[in-house]
């Protein structure tokens, strides 16, 4: 989930049918107030929640058996009585469809139609159809917006997996935390994966085992391709727990999104800039990457934060079909000022950012925030961002209003980028720095 200069447009050219836009302040009219993410049942259906009625995301959720949750969901609400109830309901029922969704990808239970196993679509697609009937629920009893507010941020995080990361006790696991995103730029597809969010269900509460025999323990979270949540600080608020010192601290991390055509990017530096990019929401932002109030930072701000990933070894250590590499770029305020300023080889001494590795869209963002709160905490553990193929239909069905949601060349691809994910990791465990002495 990348913005960067290339030839190959934004967010690389396969998946685009809209021209890419240029990488400048957005509009006046562009810019709007932060996302509220529980609404009055009044309020009209948002954004995302929009895109339902159309037809990929429609198939995908009947093909995959997804289409009963939100029903099932909205005749739960229509039976609680009253919001202490309603909050376990609504958290519970997040949960679910998190482990609905790992469950389907991780092969238990049923398939639930013909739509391949590995798909991330149908959660995404089945937790929109859950916060509509939550935004449109009338209960029996007074429920005041800071208690919709609240409900729909435990659905949020339940169905997100941000919750749930169990690691384990104890030194003889070692703990991985990994994340990933939702689908985006649906205005121009609808029918679009995320390769990241797919490899985040397939890892979730899986073990690897190093070179060295050791095993380890990932637990997985996903997050959505919004500015005002990011904001908000779901990023910290979910990693916090994690990062901090205790007998269940991280050993390594990796945000993860979906970036270049072809190859896997470690992206060496995280710029501290939002380049107004629209989200899910069709909202922008173009401003220094806000902190959220009240949770651990480093003062002053940096304009860069590095990745720890050993990316020395990972460039050259074989993990799979695609090309893993290095990317030092970034784009820079020179000190004193003038134009920005691309630097093949990182930025220079007290320059202002304007683009990380990773460009200036969320997976920078997610990238800076989760290496920042790693600094504020002094959190010695490999950690940065890895951007993964961009993941292709197949030839000859591009067009989005008439292509099939899934094809052969989808799915392999899909699945060899989750497989090369997880060899990446096991290979950041084996080689990285000091963890084996833990």
């Amino acid at each position: 989930m990348r913005r960067i200069r290339t030839s190959v447009g934004v967010f690389g050219a396969a998946l685009l049918t809209a021209a890419p836009l240029a990488l400048t302040a957005p509009s006046a009219t562009a810019a709007s107030p932060a996302v509220v993410t529980a609404r009055p049942a009044t309020a009209a259906p948002t954004v995302e929640e929009q895109r339902l009625s159309q037809r990929a995301p429609q198939e995908i959720l009947r093909r995959s058996g997804f289409a009963d949750v939100a029903g099932t969901f909205g005749d739960g609400l229509a039976r609680v009585h009253s919001y202490g109830a309603a909050k376990r309901y609504v958290t519970e029922a997040g949960r679910g469809l998190w482990r609905r969704a790992v469950d389907r990808v991780q092969g238990r239970g049923p398939q639930g139609g013909d739509l391949s196993r590995d798909d991330d679509r149908p959660l995404y697609w089945a937790r929109l159809g859950m916060t509509e009937a939550l935004r449109e629920w009338k209960p029996r009893f007074r429920l005041t917006p800071g208690q919709r507010d609240a409900l729909a941020g435990a659905l949020e995080r339940g169905s997100r997996g941000q919750d749930s990361i169990d690691l384990p006790g104890g030194k003889r696991t070692l703990r991985v935390v990994v994340t990933g995103f939702d689908p985006f730029q649906l205005d121009a597809d609808a029918r679009r994966s995320n390769p990241s969010g797919a490899a985040a269900l397939a890892l979730d509460g899986t073990t690897v085992r190093t070179s060295s025999g050791r095993l380890a323990r990932i637990e997985t979270a996903v997050f959505p391709v919004r500015w005002a949540d990011f904001a908000a600080g779901t990023v910290e608020r979910t990693l916090l727990p994690h990062f901090r010192r205790g007998p269940r601290q991280a050993d390594l991390f990796t945000t993860i999104s979906q970036g270049r055509p072809g190859r896997f990017d470690l992206e060496r530096t995280n710029g501290a800039w939002r380049g107004g990019y629209p989200d899910n929401a069709r909202e922008s932002r173009t401003e220094t990457v806000p902190v959220p109030k009240g949770v651990p930072t480093v003062r002053p701000q940096p304009q860069w934060t590095t990745t720890t990933l050993p990316y020395a070894r990972l460039t050259t250590t074989p993990t799979g079909p695609f090309p893993v590499r290095d990317n030092t770029a970034v784009t820079e305020v020179p000190a004193g000022g003038g134009a920005p300023v691309e630097r093949p080889d990182g930025p220079t001494p007290g320059s202002t950012a304007r683009a990380g590795g990773g460009g200036d869209y969320l997976s920078n963002e997610i990238g800076y925030r989760a290496t920042l709160l790693r600094d504020a905490l002094e959190l010695n553990v490999p950690g940065g961002h890895l951007h993964t193929p961009v993941l292709q239909f197949g030839a000859g069905n591009t067009d989005p209003a008439t292509g099939a949601v899934t094809d052969p060349d989808f799915v392999r691809n899909r699945t060899a980028i989750t497989g090369q994910v997880r060899s990446i990791l096991t290979a950041a465990l084996s080689v990285a720095p000091g963890i084996m002495e833990k």
